[in-house]
């Protein structure tokens, strides 16, 4: 159970930042119930007068003088009430104030922590999201922070005020008389050891069930994402007996898990029970030979009670750490994951010189796939290379590494003289518009699609320019409310080859230095791609531009014509000179006009 709780070392660094929430709940508590521990004496010392003085009214009623000693009696009970409720207001604010403070703490907490994750997933490189599940990301986002939050918050506060309890309550006791004291106290430690071993099979089962979480997560995510898919292929009841069954395995989980946690409730009556009846037998002798009252019978009777709360809770709160160590413990795998890729620290301020492809090699560490080998090719500055080639040649894979979303195994990618990975990644990337054959686009208007990449705000205004250079201006102004409808998610109110237009003019508007089009114009139809091809032409020749396609009937006039296959550069020259080779390039190109 205790190697089990090492996770929760982690939060000590939130705990710290935020001493002054955690010390002034700790005092507030301690407060609150120093004045909750004062109430059973002034209910022992009340009984013990009525106790006392009934009887010698009863004696004297029928006297004149009854009437004084019945205004005392009725004066004393009074004033009694009145400390009670003084006292229950005092404690009362003092529990408003420790929960300011401790649970306070705890979204604070929670809120930091979800900006941590969000920055450490910004963080990761491409790999790392091919090798893990969105939806186990997502439930490590959601429900492993929740549930460390009620460690921080309700399970911290309720701990604390615990402690403060027992020891407040335990000292009176034995201020009060010892023997009494002990004998009253005498179940708890079975019901600590009753608790230490439900809480085993608690963590152990949380554990499972988060797991379980995260794969229902990942489920509904694919079923929603792919729902055009399910519907299309008539696969709606198989998916919902597929979704069914994984939730009935869920649910048995939690079930015994529940069962569980069922068990500390009847623990804790039966621990209470047997602790009263030793009070009241105890006790009863003790009174006998005068060595308590039976006031202090009835102070023991609620000291009892004020425990049975705070013993009660101490199951549930149990749980909820049990439950909080295995969730951050999920957290903790995720913050520990280290990029695979090392970050470069210089800033790149322009791409000013030809790129070099240096015997270039790489295998995809998530699938083991040799996806290029000892490739070599020069992007000179401000010119239009094509890569053309059969599917799985490795096309798309130099769009990667020109991304720096992977890192050659062997060879060099170079700026010049300088080796790409010793630019910073994000320095290198912001020179750069990508616009891959699969566009994505937020759940926003076609406006904010199109605008994702800006920083600069007086760039806003030229969004239809380059819409219009993308060809999909007039599509837009066709929507229902043109440049600010929405979307929907990822786009699907909107066509591919719309959606691939909306990327093109997203990455144009940012004015990138290098320009990569991964098969991006493929759902389009040829006049439109002829369209935005004489635009490309257009282009300042400072745009380094880099065009991954199947087609070739608009490449012919591209400064550099690279032809791929199994991952090697087969040739690579101008439109003229591949034609002269009477290689792939050759026949791909006679196809084209024998098709004409």
């Amino acid at each position: 159970m205790f190697s089990s709780l090492k996770s929760l070392g982690a939060l000590n660094k939130y705990l710290i930042h935020y001493k002054y929430y955690l010390l002034g709940g700790i005092v507030f508590i301690g407060i609150s119930n120093y004045f909750r521990v004062l109430q059973p004496k002034y209910f022992r010392e009340a009984l013990d007068m009525i106790i006392e003085t009934v009887p010698m009214y009863n004696m004297v009623s029928g006297s004149d003088d009854a009437h004084i000693l019945y205004g005392y009696i009725v004066k004393n009970i009074m004033w009694f009430g009145v400390f009670v409720i003084l006292q229950a207001l005092i404690m009362g604010i003092f529990m408003y104030f420790m929960r300011q403070t401790i649970i306070v703490m705890s979204r604070l907490i929670e809120y930091d922590m979800r900006k941590e994750m969000y920055a450490h997933a910004q963080y990761l490189d491409t790999n790392f999201y091919k090798q893990n599940a969105t939806g186990d990301l997502m439930a490590r986002f959601t429900e492993d922070v929740s549930r460390v939050r009620q460690y921080l918050g309700p399970s911290l506060l309720y701990g604390f005020n615990l402690i403060t309890l027992f020891v407040l309550v335990i000292y009176a006791m034995y201020e009060v008389n010892p023997t009494l004291a002990t004998y009253s106290l005498l179940p708890l430690p079975f019901l600590s050891w009753s608790i230490f071993k439900i809480s085993e099979k608690i963590n152990h089962q949380s554990s499972i069930i988060q797991t379980q979480l995260s794969k229902l997560s990942t489920l509904s995510l694919e079923i929603l994402s792919g729902i055009r898919d399910v519907k299309s292929y008539a696969q709606e009841g198989r998916m919902q007996q597929y979704f069914a069954e994984e939730t009935e395995i869920y649910l048995k989980k939690n079930i015994d898990r529940t069962k569980v946690d069922s068990m500390f409730f009847p623990i804790i009556v039966l621990v209470i029970g047997i602790s009263s009846v030793f009070t009241l037998w105890i006790g009863s002798n003790q009174v006998i030979m005068g060595d308590v009252t039976p006031g202090n019978i009835a102070e023991f009777f609620i000291y009892i009670t004020l425990l049975t709360w705070p013993i009660t809770a101490l199951g549930w709160t149990a749980s909820l750490v049990q439950q909080a160590a295995a969730s951050q413990k999920r957290i903790n795998e995720f913050l520990e994951t280290d990029n695979s890729l090392e970050n470069g620290v210089e800033q790149l301020h322009s791409i000013n010189h030809d790129i070099h492809f240096e015997n270039v090699s790489l295998t995809y560490p998530d699938t083991g796939i040799t996806a290029i080998k000892e490739v070599s090719f020069t992007l000179s500055k401000g010119n239009k290379t094509a890569i053309i080639g059969e599917t799985a040649s490795g096309k798309s894979t130099i769009a990667y590494l020109l991304m720096q979303l992977y890192r050659p195994d062997q060879g060099t990618i170079k700026l010049g003289d300088q080796n790409i990975a010793d630019f910073s990644i994000e320095s290198w990337r912001d020179k750069i518009g990508y616009v891959p054959q699969d566009s994505f686009l937020f759940s926003d208007s076609v406006k904010n699609n199109i605008s994702f990449g800006l920083q600069d705000e007086a760039r806003y205004d030229h969004i239809e320019k380059y819409a219009d250079h993308a060809s999909v201006h007039e599509d837009i102004m066709t929507l229902p409310k043109d440049y600010h409808t929405m979307g929907g998610e990822r786009g699907v109110t909107l066509s591919g080859g719309q959606k691939q237009r909306i990327s093109l003019a997203r990455s144009l508007i940012t004015q990138p230095e290098l320009l990569i089009l991964d098969n991006s114009l493929s759902a389009v139809d040829t006049d439109t791609e002829q369209r935005i091809s004489n635009y490309l032409k257009s282009i300042d020749n400072d745009l380094t531009m880099v065009i991954i396609t199947q087609r070739i009937n608009n490449i012919i006039h591209y400064d550099r014509i690279i032809t791929m296959s199994e991952g090697r550069v087969i040739e690579n020259g101008t439109h003229e000179e591949l034609l002269a080779a009477k290689g792939y390039y050759y026949n791909l190109y006679q196809k084209l006009n024998k098709a004409d």
